[in-house]
């Protein structure tokens, strides 16, 4: 296994004559940083765009409650007027 300090101590050297040259008033995020958040927002438009498509398929209306005596001819009042628990 080759030794990583050498290496590690070389990759510093250079990045620290890179950060003397960096002028600090005028850092912008530059053309990495618009194509990171460009990325980004095509992820969350698409995100959104399949949770809207999978939220459409979902169906609202609540099934009957088998243990609420469905075969009484008022159950579907007295459903109606329980408090639901859950």
């Amino acid at each position: 296994m080759p030794d990583m300090s050498a290496s590690a101590s070389l990759a510093m050297t250079q990045l620290a004559t890179l950060a003397k040259e960096v002028d600090e008033d005028k850092v912008t995020p530059g053309v990495l940083g618009f194509i990171v958040f460009a990325v980004m927002a095509v992820a969350v438009w698409g995100l959104m765009k399949s949770m809207s498509r999978h939220m459409n398929k979902v169906d609202f209306k609540e099934a009957p409650d088998p243990e609420s005596g469905a075969s009484d001819e008022g159950a579907d009042a007295t459903s109606a007027a329980k408090p639901r628990q859950g």
